[in-house]
């Protein structure tokens, strides 16, 4: 069974990407450059606008996520697992880890990528805020 979400957000002149363990989109407008995982902002959904069905799959053990990040002709893509602990439920941010850390801003845990591992050319796109991103997360159980 595959079940996808599409998040669209924006770049913001503040994006670093340099964090070595997590990998966020948030629905914040606004961002520090203390906010080193941020990746994008003005996202569409926050982990509590994502569908229940969505969540139900990714609750199961044999969950794997598929974030595929697109600016323009650059494509990122980014692995990991989901996990029956997670709680999905913040209402606006979006977190994937690298760790097995669980709180309610976590997607998805045991990441292939965090925000240090994102290809430079993509975070320079999004450190413009005109820059516009499609986040597509397909869960697999």
């Amino acid at each position: 069974m595959e079940i996808t979400e599409v998040i669209f957000a924006k770049g913001h002149e503040n994006v670093l990407s340099t964090n070595k363990t997590t990998l966020e989109i948030t629905k914040e407008t606004r961002l520090t450059k203390k906010g080193n995982c941020i990746l994008a902002v003005s996202a569409n959904k926050g982990m509590a606008d994502l569908t229940s069905e969505f969540k139900e799959a990714l609750r199961k053990n044999s969950a794997r996520l598929t974030v595929t990040i697109e600016t323009g002709n650059i494509i990122e893509i980014v692995k990991a697992s989901g996990n029956p602990q997670l709680i999905l439920t913040h209402p606006t941010d979006v977190v994937i880890r690298k760790s097995g850390y669980i709180c309610d801003r976590t997607l998805a845990i045991q990441a292939d990528k965090a925000a240090v591992d994102v290809s430079r050319e993509l975070v320079e796109k999004l450190t413009n805020p005109k820059q516009e991103a499609r986040i597509t997360l397909t869960v697999n159980v």
